[in-house]
């Protein structure tokens, strides 16, 4: 083909299409290479790119050229953030490619057995397309599909579906004996073939979500320097100061709907960790897709690194982040407002910023400062409250009485202590219609202190304040436990061993069913393991913790413990916050996201001591889930997805990102 006329072709293609197409070409002495830079209007909406993208006279020119030796054909859409940001509502139900995000690579488009052509800036073809995760398939590709895409002899002549793929990976990760050696594989996975990493993980979420999270993830932070390969998602250090929009637009999604954001303070109940805190945003976000459905490429984990205060990291040569004492005060508080408005600028008020693992006194300030500007959520407050509540309601099915019937005590009173109390008491406060004052004097906290008292009120936190009643002071949880009689126990202390056999026995010399929550992550960390609770209460309690833990065989009966992991609600939530275009969380929207997952408990896991549903079935949970906040949204005026769809369960299942292989052209 000549390049005069295909000048002609592209002058008529531009007219057409309002696009600026520039065609160059390369020699070399085996092949030419053409390649095709399309220049689109800042109004652009990203499905009338996608439409220009894969306009068929660019999909005939690419298959013409290839057929003439000519190796490559790049088609590159420039534009701005702005147009990705603005374009990023769904246009309609039709067009929700997993998680709500638009499709821009067409992937989601078609069907299983139809095929879509693999872009990433380019059309990739062989070695490039066995390196890109995204569109990796090992030896999953057709003996076509070796053909097309320049293949043949990059990989061993033997083909392998999915199906065996994951059968073999699973054989080899069970080898491994170590957890963090399996954590370690599957972040090599997940590097090198995304839609094998997620089918696996879907499948076998029970065996695998304790290894991708906690507690595996706790000691892969703690060793991150250490085990790092490559870089996942953003750092922004102290050094980006003043960059932070640039440092955004560096990373090559723009359609991003969920950020998962770490400073590192307080890593589970690990302490600081740093930089190598980078696992939990990562980590969560790989079950936003797992469980929730959210297409991976929609999803951005960021550390923000202002330093550590861990001198055992600062002397670690391995160390990754910078190495200097936490910036605090004014130098924190701007770095952070310039980190919220860039990503509002750079992503659009819809990109839903999800805070993990902060020190108390900033999450609170970080949660109240932007929940009334930014789609802001709190996990370690709002979804450990939310997964616990949950519990609780299902509780008392097996318990008998009303949640105002229940005397709430918990052991710990940061972020996660206070958070669970306060939605306890607001839905306590919904059933009752009584003031939200009074379902507080339900609930006791229990801090380094002791009991958090009206005497001590000067002294405290402002958050814990609320929690003050009037009381003798306390030192000791077991002092604490003998003198207000809780029917349910909480344990959000971060500190292992704390619910001791004195304290458990006397939970249960007043209660006929004691309701033992033990949730500090990780495994380590938990008030007291399953084994404990069953056992010093002689098989009264019902147990649940943060960690898993096996089942327990206590006097001719197995125990099967509950795991209050906020895995059961972020998802679900997240994805329902998208799917509805919602603009703010709310308290409703968590309430709501509680009693859904309550909803999914049946009357055959309660005659198995169960109060939370098998993740088995977790995408199905989340979907449940998504539905309830997602209609939560628009109750309270806060979606913008218009118009609401009529079957929301169904909608969102519709939306979930699948795993499974694409056939390529």
């Amino acid at each position: 083909m000549s390049k005069i006329y295909m000048e002609k072709l592209f002058q008529i293609f531009d007219q057409k299409n309002k696009v600026k197409s520039l065609v160059t070409h390369t020699q070399t002495h085996t092949h030419t290479h053409t390649h095709i830079r399309l220049h689109l209007p800042l109004q652009f909406h990203p499905i009338q790119m996608l439409s220009v993208k894969r306009h068929p006279f660019l999909l005939s020119l690419q298959k013409l050229l290839l057929g003439r030796g000519e190796r490559r054909v790049f088609a590159l859409m420039e534009s701005t953030t702005n147009t990705m940001v603005n374009g990023s509502d769904l246009d309609n139900n039709n067009a929700a490619g997993g998680g709500g995000v638009v499709d821009v690579y067409g992937e989601d488009f078609a069907t299983e057995d139809q095929l879509i052509t693999p872009w990433t800036v380019s059309v990739a073809s062989g070695y490039t397309l066995l390196r890109d995760p995204r569109h990796n398939k090992g030896l999953a590709f057709t003996e076509n599909e070796r053909d097309a895409h320049y293949l043949r002899g990059l990989l061993p002549p033997a083909l392998m579906n999915q199906e065996l793929q994951e059968k073999r990976l699973m054989h080899n990760l069970r080898q491994y004996k170590v957890p963090l050696q399996r954590y370690v594989a599957m972040m090599d996975l997940q590097e090198r073939n995304e839609r094998l990493f997620y089918k696996l993980l879907i499948d076998n979420v029970e065996e695998l979500l304790p290894v991708v999270y906690t507690p595996t993830v706790g000691e892969a932070c703690q060793k991150y320097g250490s085990i790092f390969r490559r870089p996942q998602g953003l750092y922004i250090s102290l050094k980006e100061k003043g960059k932070i929009l640039e440092v955004l637009k560096n990373w090559p999604e723009r359609n991003i709907q969920v950020i998962v954001v770490t400073d590192g303070e307080r890593i589970l109940g690990l302490g600081d960790l740093g930089c190598q805190g980078m696992g939990i945003p990562v980590g969560k976000l790989s079950l936003y897709t797992a469980l929730g459905g959210l297409r991976p490429s929609a999803c951005l984990p960021i550390t923000i690194d202002v330093g550590t205060n861990n001198e055992q990291l600062l002397n670690d040569e391995f160390y990754i982040g910078l190495r200097q004492k936490r910036a605090t005060g004014q130098e924190y508080a701007e770095l952070l407002q310039e980190f919220m408005t860039a990503v509002k600028q750079n992503y659009g008020e819809k990109v839903l910023i999800q805070f993990e693992d902060f020190a108390n006194h900033n999450a609170f300030e970080l949660l109240s400062k932007y929940s009334s500007s930014h789609l802001v959520f709190n996990d370690d407050i709002q979804g450990t409250a939310s997964v616990v509540l949950a519990g609780i309601l299902s509780a008392l099915k097996l318990v008998g009485g009303t949640l105002a019937d229940q005397t709430f005590l918990f052991l710990g009173a940061g972020e996660a202590g206070t958070g669970i109390a306060e939605l306890i008491a607001l839905e306590m406060s919904k059933q009752t219609k009584a003031p939200i004052e009074e379902a507080r004097k339900k609930i006791w906290l229990v801090d380094s202190k002791g009991l958090i008292v009206s005497s001590r009120k000067e002294s405290l936190q402002h958050f814990k304040k609320p929690w003050a009643h009037e009381h003798a002071p306390i030192k000791s949880l077991l002092d604490a436990v003998k003198a207000i009689k809780p029917t349910m126990l909480m344990g959000t202390s971060g500190v292992g061993k704390t619910f001791t056999k004195e304290v458990v026995e006397a939970m249960a010399s007043f209660n006929e069913k004691p309701v033992i929550f033990a949730l500090s992550n990780p495994t380590s960390q938990s008030e007291c393991t399953a084994e404990e609770a069953y056992t010093w209460s002689k098989g009264q309690a019902i147990f649940a913790s943060g960690s898993p833990f096996d089942p327990v065989e206590y006097n001719g009966k197995v125990f099967v413990p509950g795991q209050g992991n906020n895995a059961y609600i972020f998802p679900g939530l997240g994805l329902g916050l998208i799917i509805s275009g919602a603009i703010r969380v709310r308290d409703e929207m968590l309430l709501a996201a509680s009693e859904a997952l309550a909803a999914q408990v049946t009357q055959e896991h309660f005659d198995k001591g169960l109060i939370y549903p098998p993740f088995t079935n977790i995408r199905k949970i989340s979907a449940h889930i998504a539905a309830k906040v997602a209609a939560k949204a628009y109750d309270l005026g806060l979606a913008s997805r218009l118009p609401r769809p009529k079957d929301l369960v169904s909608y969102a299942e519709s939306c979930m990102y699948s795993p499974m292989y694409r056939s390529y052209r």
